[in-house]
This record gives structure tokens, C-alpha cells and sequence, in this order.
């Protein structure tokens, strides 16, 4: 049996022990939360990880297409980066899937063949891994560019109201 054959096999225990490992990064009461109600309308982060965790797997299983991983982990990077994550820790959530994967194969890894594919199949995880980051870091660009519109506004209208700006007439009147 191929290894993703196997991992198919065992994909509700890893995508439920990865969620876990996810869930675990939030504050105790948080991850509580997170874990017990998967709603996506009173808790939108445990639903988009609930539905993300298992697209992102199962896009692994298989050739990956660029847009349908897209659409699984955008949600939980835009999560991410607003929230008091590190790019590292906002995006180390990828790479803790090797560790998970290695704990359920441990009996098996000692097969060359196994230990191959698993090798092969990491360097999708890794793959994935440097997607994510490219997304966090475009959601914390856009993140920064709307503060810094926010406080140029704030700005402009204080000196507005302040009688430091004073509006231009589009066309100046002729001599």
C-alpha cells in the first residue's frame, strides 16, 4: 500500500490531531472554544480551520492545484495575521503536519520504501509551508497599508479642521 494510500486511511485521526496542534496555539480558553463548537457562524476560526486542515490534507494527498490550496489556507493565514502571530508562528502550523504524519507511520518508517515516500511527501508540506508564508506576508502588507491610510486621513483632517489645509479650487480663474 502507498503512503498515501495510507495517510488516506488515517486522514480523519491526523486532520483531528493536527486541528488539535492548531487549536493549541490560542490562549487555553480560546482553544477551548475553538475546539468544542466548529460552527462557522459563532466561531468562524474553528471553521475555516476545520474546513481548511482538511481541504489543505487532502490537496496534499493528491497533485495539489495552486487555486484549491488557495482557497483552503487564505482563510486561516487572514485569521492569522491579524492576530498576535510571529510570520513563524502564524505559519509553523504546516510544518507540524510532518510530526504528526511521522507519529502515525512510526510503525511503518522503518521500511526504506516508506521512509522515501515520506521524504517525497514532506517536501509538499515544506512546499506548502513557503505558500503560506507568501500569504501571511501579502495579508500583513495590505494589513499595514490600511493602518497607514487610516492615519493619513486622521492627519489631513486634523489640519483641515486646525485651518492648515485649505481647499484648492480645481480650475484657478483666469487673469
Amino acid at each position: 500500500m502507498g503512503l498515501e494510500n495510507r495517510l488516506a486511511k488515517n486522514k480523519k485521526a491526523i486532520v483531528k490531531d493536527w486541528f488539535d496542534l492548531v487549536a493549541k496555539t490560542y490562549a487555553p480558553d480560546t482553544a477551548q472554544f475553538i475546539k468544542n463548537n466548529q460552527d462557522p457562524f459563532t466561531n468562524p476560526i474553528g471553521g475555516s480551520l476545520s474546513k481548511g486542515l482538511a481541504g489543505l490534507f487532502d490537496q496534499l494527498l493528491a497533485d495539489p492545484d495552486r487555486e484549491t490550496v488557495r482557497s483552503y489556507l487564505d482563510p486561516i493565514i487572514r485569521i492569522r495575521a491579524v492576530q498576535d502571530f510571529t510570520p513563524s508562528e502564524a505559519t509553523a502550523f504546516i510544518l507540524a503536519l510532518k510530526h504528526i504524519i511521522r507519529d502515525h507511520l512510526k510503525n511503518d518508517l522503518s521500511d526504506g520504501h516508506t521512509a522515501n515516500a515520506l521524504l517525497e511527501f514532506e517536501s509538499k508540506i515544506d512546499s506548502l509551508n513557503l505558500f503560506a508564508f507568501d500569504l501571511y506576508m501579502t495579508c500583513r502588507e495590505k494589513l499595514y497599508e490600511l493602518r497607514t491610510d487610516v492615519e493619513r486621513t486622521k492627519i489631513y483632517k486634523a489640519f483641515e479642521r486646525a485651518g492648515l489645509i485649505a481647499e484648492t479650487p480645481e480650475h484657478e480663474p483666469g487673469l
